[in-house]
């Protein structure tokens, strides 16, 4: 399994690559990222290094445990519970599912995908992964949610926890309605 995730290689991103702040000060919805990305990072996916296949998840150790991995910057806890928003956001702020949020923030460029590392490592886009080619493509389902997560900030001056983001779900249901990828 720890192969699957370059089992401590050293592997990083070139220097020539850079991933720019974002300018607008926007933010990425909480509740999009909890009900459609967090999935994506700790489903087993296959994974396809130098041809072989085998099966990890993005949080599996090796890979980008908090504690255990070796990928980069992005840091997820495999077992953060799902949190209510309604909670308050001093309350959320506080989780190991915000904190998963909050890393994943990291690796994305707000507005813009196809500069974000979250979108392009594993597709292997102008960039090294350790982790080899886990989305075959854009259209993969993984990679769609992320694009769409990336693509739709909150409206300016409104936080993660806009009620703005119901619109991302089928019926713009937050609770029950499907994640929208397009």
């Amino acid at each position: 399994m720890l192969a699957a995730c370059g089992g401590g290689s050293p592997l990083d991103n070139p220097d020539t690559l850079t991933n720019p702040p974002g300018v607008s000060g926007q933010k990425l919805s909480f509740v999009y990222f909890q009900r459609c990305v967090n999935p994506v990072l700790i489903t087993p996916l296959p994974v396809t290094i130098n041809g072989q296949t085998s099966v990890n998840t993005c949080a599996a150790g090796g890979c980008h445990d908090n504690i255990t991995g070796t990928g980069g910057a992005l840091r997820l806890l495999g077992g953060a519970p799902t949190v209510d928003p309604t909670q308050g956001a001093a309350v959320v702020r506080v989780t190991d599912m915000y904190k998963n949020y909050y890393s994943s923030l990291g690796e994305t460029v707000v507005g813009a995908p196809d500069q974000s590392r979250l979108l392009n490592k594993p597709l292997v886009r102008s960039v090294l992964h350790g982790g080899g080619l886990i989305f075959e493509s854009t259209n993969d389902d993984g990679a769609k949610r992320f694009r769409y997560w990336i693509n739709r900030p909150m409206p300016q001056g409104q936080d993660e926890f806009s009620a703005a983001a119901n619109t991302m779900f089928a019926n713009s249901d937050p609770v029950n309605g499907a994640c929208n990828t397009d």
